[in-house]
């Protein structure tokens, strides 16, 4: 790889002569990186990132690898508008405790759509099956969604209503990975991040044109409360 092409720029500058903690090195869990995400949001929404410093961040946190890799994201941002209200100087309030829901397709298919709740996190697994997710019609109770997508020899296709931020990365082996990045105006609007991978399959993810959460705005005053 070439460096001078590629330069590697941490998103904010470690501070010199910072002490290295063995809690750095322990491997970053899913509710760190939603901890993280919830500063980054609150940061967004009080005007202290824009759009694009806000993007390049959570980007940042869903590559992170360890906990020592997430601290300087937000190394120059007050914790979330929750962990502010709950004193907890750190990550933020806690997320939601509830468990993943997986989707799982065998040599068969799942699909999941309709009015229906999403949680903070959706598994989906596809092993020669199809797995359906669409959220155009879905209920965001929390501004984060994130799903884990896996297909071997198999499908995963997840399609959101247009007028939400969808981002997310992977790989393919000798398959198709593919997020059709989408960014909405409103900073407050919910964000599903799709990560995974596809081995000899396929997974896709963007928005299906002409399908919005209308009331948007009457959610968005529920989330903040």
């Amino acid at each position: 790889m070439d460096l001078e092409k590629n330069p590697q720029k941490p998103v904010v500058p470690a501070e010199p002569g910072a002490p290295v903690r063995a809690s750095d090195a322990i491997r970053a869990s899913d509710a760190d990186r939603d901890r993280i995400a919830d500063i980054l949001r609150d940061a967004l929404a009080e005007g202290r990132l824009d759009a694009e410093e806000h993007s390049d961040r959570i980007d940042a946190v869903y590559r992170a690898k360890t906990v020592g890799e997430l601290q300087p994201i937000v190394r120059d941002l007050p914790p979330s508008r929750k962990g502010r209200e709950s004193g907890d100087p750190s990550y933020g309030a806690e997320p939601g405790t509830e468990d993943a829901e997986k989707l799982v397709a065998v040599f068969s298919s799942s699909i999941r759509r309709g009015r229906w709740r999403v949680g903070r996190r959706t598994s989906a697994f596809a092993l020669f099956g199809n797995i359906e997710i669409d959220l155009t019609e879905a209920l965001f109770e929390q501004r984060l969604t994130v799903i884990d997508a896996t297909s071997i020899f198999g499908n995963v296709e997840v399609r959101v209503p247009e007028n939400i931020t969808l981002r997310g990365s992977g790989n393919g082996v000798f398959g198709n990975f593919e997020v059709r990045t989408l960014q909405s105006p409103d900073p407050d609007a919910p964000v599903v991040v799709v990560n995974g991978y596809s081995v000899f399959g396929n997974v896709e993810a963007k928005p299906r044109r002409g399908r919005r959460v209308s009331d948007l705005h009457r959610r968005l005053r529920k989330y903040l409360g």
